[in-house]
C-alpha cells in the first residue's frame, strides 16, 4: 500500500508542468488540434497537428507553379498574338460575341414561362372513298344539268353541247360511263373501285371541255352567224331583265325566231332541256 503511494507521487513529480521541461527548458505548448479520433493524444490517430505549425489546406502544385508557368509562355504569346493579330484578334472579338449571345439567349429562355400543350381535338372521321366519289359525281351531274338547262350559256359556250368537238366528245362518254356505274348503296369493293376511276375521269374531261369551249367560243362561226347568236343573247337579256309583260314576250318571240333559223342551218342546236326551258319562259311566267 505504501509502496504503491510513493510510486504514484514521484509519478506526479516527474511530469513537468506546461512549458517547462524536465532540465529547465521551455516546452511551447501544443498549437492547434488534433486531427486524430475523439479523445485521441497527441500520436495517436491518422493526421495529427504539429508543434508550431497551423493546420489548413494544401495549396495544389500546378496552382502553386502558375505564375512561372505564365512567365515563361508570355514571350511566346506575345510573339504569336503580334505574328497573327490580323486573325487572332477578329477570332476573339467573334467568340466573344457568339458567348454573349448564347448566353442571353439562355437567360431569356429560363426567364419565359412555360405553357402546357394544348390537347389536339379527335379528327372527324374521313367519309369513305365511294361516298366522296358519288358526292362529286352528284355535283358534276348539277353543273352540267344547269349548262343545258340555260340558252344563254349554251349560246356563249356553243362548243360544250356540241359532240364533234373532240373534248366535248370524251367528256360526253366519261359521263355516260360514271352514270352506268352509279348506285344508291355502297357496292362491292370492285364496283366501288370502277366507279371512283370513271368520276375521276369525268370531272378531268368536264374541265378540259370548259376551257376548249371558252378558248373556241364563237370563233368557228361566219361573221353573219356570230352577230346572230349576238343578236339571240341581245333579246334574251332584255327578255328576263324587262318589267314590261309585252317587251318581254316580243324578245321571246324574237330569240326563238332566230333559233329556229340557225338550227336549221345546223349552227347552233339547242339541247332539248334548253328549248324546253325557253319555251317556258316565253309563255309568260315571270322570271324568279
Amino acid at each position: 500500500m505504501g509502496r504503491s503511494r510513493a510510486r504514484a507521487g514521484w509519478a506526479a513529480r516527474s511530469v513537468p508542468p506546461p512549458g517547462r521541461m524536465r532540465h529547465g527548458g521551455f516546452c511551447p505548448p501544443p498549437y492547434g488540434r488534433y486531427r486524430g479520433r475523439p479523445g485521441a493524444g497527441p500520436l495517436q490517430g491518422h493526421g495529427f497537428a504539429h508543434y508550431g505549425r497551423p493546420v489548413g489546406p494544401r495549396v495544389p502544385t500546378v496552382l502553386a507553379l502558375l505564375p512561372l508557368i505564365l512567365i515563361m509562355a508570355a514571350p511566346p504569346l506575345l510573339f504569336m498574338g503580334w505574328a497573327t493579330s490580323g486573325m487572332i484578334f477578329p477570332l476573339l472579338i467573334f467568340v466573344s460575341i457568339a458567348a454573349t449571345g448564347h448566353r442571353r439567349r439562355r437567360m431569356a429562355a429560363a426567364q419565359v414561362p412555360r405553357v402546357a400543350a394544348r390537347p389536339v381535338p379527335p379528327r372527324a372521321p374521313q367519309p369513305p372513298p365511294w361516298q366522296v366519289a358519288k358526292k362529286r359525281f352528284d355535283a358534276l351531274r348539277t353543273h352540267y344539268a344547269a349548262y343545258e338547262c340555260d340558252p344563254m350559256a349554251v349560246l356563249r359556250l356553243p362548243a360544250l353541247c356540241d359532240v364533234t368537238v373532240p373534248s366535248t366528245a370524251r367528256f360526253v362518254d366519261a359521263f355516260a360511263e360514271a352514270q352506268a356505274l352509279e348506285t344508291d348503296a355502297p357496292p362491292p369493293p370492285e364496283h366501288a373501285r370502277s366507279f371512283i376511276a370513271a368520276v375521276e375521269r369525268a370531272d378531268r374531261a368536264w374541265r378540259a371541255a370548259i376551257d376548249a369551249a371558252e378558248r373556241i367560243r364563237l370563233s368557228n362561226l361566219t361573221p353573219e352567224e356570230r352577230g346572230s347568236v349576238e343578236r339571240i343573247i341581245k333579246l334574251l337579256t332584255t327578255a328576263r331583265d324587262s318589267d314590261s309583260e309585252a317587251e318581254r314576250l316580243a324578245a321571246y318571240a324574237k330569240a326563238r325566231s332566230e333559233l329556229s333559223r340557225l338550227d336549221r342551218a345546223g349552227v347552233i342546236h339547242l339541247p332539248k332541256t334548253a328549248v324546253a326551258a325557253l319555251d317556258a319562259e316565253s309563255r309568260g311566267q315571270l322570271s324568279a
